[in-house]
């Protein structure tokens, strides 16, 4: 009788093990926010804001005098003291995720202090950069905005670049947080980026550590969409470019996804609606997200944050992941939230790195 159990155990173990692994939404633990995806080295990788704690306390390790300094400024919010390094996330499948610690931390930044939000991440010429919001900063002469750090691995450590910040001052209104780094066809880079209801684009140069002019002459070009709040992310898909962002407050449960469509990488984009909003069923506060296609299909995949229906900490958010698709004419079909996420998706073989176009 007992050999017969092992071998019934043994049998439905060798199942289990043919069977996909159960996907589910919210992909891992702990409350992060405004997570990019891309794909480097044959992985996914999530690169999110630490928004709260979770269980035990996640903290940098030690402060600067200067920093310390900077700390003493009037937060916003009080969890924006602890907000301080980026923990990123890295899977074969978009099922099973590794949790890769610090992979930047103010340790390594040394003008950065505190509110270190929404990362985006880019590879070039065998390097990793990382650009970064820090500081919150209200006005112009305040000590922030938006830096960019480097690295040898996707999962770091990634180290500032610049010593101090790439953007650091308000340009048409736009506060100098939330960027996303997008590579076009033609190999040119451009930052997109803006909070308080702004959206700028600009140009970077090639080693993606300056801002260089457009062809006109002009440096910060204002692409602001209606309703547009922050979180802007750009695909390119058929030739067509699609600007897409957040709107309503981020702590409310209003905090959703649009997008508009365009010719070029500056626009002029045309708004379409919104593509993600809350579920009563699901979660509230849905947005702040980003895109990435599997190489060689056209197959596309949304990460976003959500808010579990019984929290109503603005803080309290959880990274998902789900499909997006699209209708025969280009536009982009209302995602549906779940919280049975997607199923295994490994790399086609060969995939190395993977962009949102």
């Amino acid at each position: 009788m007992r050999t017969m159990f092992r071998i019934l155990t043994a049998g439905a173990a060798l199942v289990a093990a043919a069977l996909p692994a159960s996907a589910k939404n919210p992909i891992v633990n702990g409350w992060y926010a405004d997570p990019e995806i891309r794909i480097f080295n044959h992985r996914y990788w999530i690169y999110p804001t630490y928004s709260d704690d979770y269980r035990a306390p996640d903290r940098s390790p030690h402060f600067t005098d200067a920093q310390k300094t900077l700390r003493e400024n009037k937060m916003v919010r009080p969890s924006y003291g602890i907000q301080t390094f980026f923990n990123a996330f890295s899977s074969p499948d978009l099922v099973h995720w590794t949790r890769h610690e610090h992979v930047l931390d103010i340790a390594n930044v040394s003008w950065a202090a505190y509110a270190v939000w929404a990362p985006s991440a880019i590879e070039h010429d065998g390097k990793y950069y990382l650009f970064f919001g820090a500081n919150d900063i209200q006005t112009d002469g305040e000590k922030g905005g938006i830096g960019v750090a480097v690295s040898d691995s996707p999962g770091g450590p990634f180290r500032d670049a610049l010593g101090h910040p790439l953007i650091d001052a308000f340009h048409n209104g736009a506060q100098p947080i939330d960027p996303f780094v997008f590579r076009d066809d033609d190999g040119q880079f451009y930052l997109y980026y803006g909070g308080w209801q702004h959206c700028n684009v600009v140009r970077l140069s090639d080693d993606l550590r300056s801002v260089e002019p457009f062809p006109d002459g002009s440096t910060y070009r204002e692409i602001t969409p209606p309703g547009y709040v922050e979180g802007s992310f750009v695909i390119k898909r058929k030739g067509v470019y699609y600007l897409m962002w957040s709107e309503g407050g981020w702590t409310g449960p209003d905090y959703s996804v649009a997008y508009a469509m365009g010719p070029s990488p500056t626009g002029p984009f045309r708004p379409m609606g919104k593509i993600l909003e809350q579920d009563f069923k699901i979660a509230r506060g849905a947005g702040h997200h980003s895109v990435v296609n599997i190489p060689g299909t056209d197959d596309w995949y949304i990460a976003y944050h959500r808010r579990p229906l019984d929290e109503t900490k603005g803080e309290h958010r959880q990274l998902a992941i789900d499909r997006m698709e699209f209708n025969a004419d280009g536009t982009i079909r209302p995602v549906r939230m779940t919280n049975r996420g997607v199923a295994p998706r490994p790399l086609p073989r060969g995939v190395e790195k993977g962009e949102s176009k």
